[in-house]
């Protein structure tokens, strides 16, 4: 006879609700690891009514989506938390919000519905400073970059090096001046396996241009959602809408 766990089962979900938080300021530099631990004292400080998981060591269900790599900002972080209680959504926002520390900032909490929010999700757009890095050379570095079909870069995996081509995710790239010695790379990515993070493409502009900022590099995730056929984002938090066949992979109706 298996042993079962003591005491009654977790309450069932009632609801769910998903979230879209900021990672901000020297926090940057937490991994996904650490934002998961974070936000698990948030809630419980914030007595947010979780749903737990089954078992001999139950778990807030919580389903993470499209983490931002290390060192990397982000104004568009996305998870969603299944509940045993109805919550208003702008009341867990603000108490959340407080109980996380400055620089993890919830933006918007809204009720889960419609498709699943991974599915809501497969680009990001980004913003990358380059210290050090005059806009002429790094226009002509993405020009070139954006002229080819196919650009390898390596990066260090947990399972050994991996070599991949950066060029199918970037679907759009460009740049402008933030000053003299400063330009600004903006970049929309295609979520791919492996993932192309903006590294990786500086990688490439270092591979197909010799562009080597002399400065770290500041990434920004300014957006997460559904690419478009413009080139733009949708939001993952709106509501589904009868138009969804105008998403890129899609069929109009």
């Amino acid at each position: 006879m298996p042993r079962q766990p003591e005491g009654p089962p977790p309450p069932p979900v009632v609801a769910r609700v998903r979230v879209r938080f900021a990672k901000r300021g020297r926090l940057r530099f937490l991994s996904h690891r650490d934002v998961a631990r974070a936000f698990e004292r948030g809630l419980r400080r914030a007595q947010v009514p979780m749903a737990y998981s089954a078992g001999f060591n139950p778990h807030p269900r919580i389903s993470w989506v499209g983490a931002a790599p290390t060192g990397a900002a982000s104004e568009a972080e996305y998870v969603e938390f299944a509940l045993s209680a109805p919550v208003e959504p702008e009341s867990l926002r603000s108490a959340l919000d407080a109980s996380l520390p400055p620089g993890l900032d919830v933006l918007r909490v809204v009720p889960a519905g419609g498709a699943p929010l991974a599915e809501r999700i497969d680009a990001s757009r980004w913003q990358v400073r380059l210290p050090g890095v005059a806009e002429p050379v790094l226009r002509d570095a993405v020009a070139e970059l954006l002229r080819r079909d196919g650009v390898e870069v390596e990066r260090a995996t947990k399972d050994g090096r991996r070599r991949f081509d950066v060029r199918p995710a970037v679907i759009l790239a460009d740049c402008r001046a933030e000053n003299d010695t400063c330009a600004i790379l903006e970049l929309v990515a295609r979520h791919t396996t492996p993932a192309v993070r903006p590294d990786d493409v500086l990688t490439a502009l270092d591979v197909v241009a010799g562009l080597r900022p002399s400065a770290p590099p500041e990434p920004t995730r300014l957006e997460q959602g559904r690419l478009l056929e413009d080139g733009t984002l949708a939001d993952p938090l709106a509501p589904d809408r009868n138009d969804a066949g105008r998403l890129v992979g899609k069929s109009s109706a």
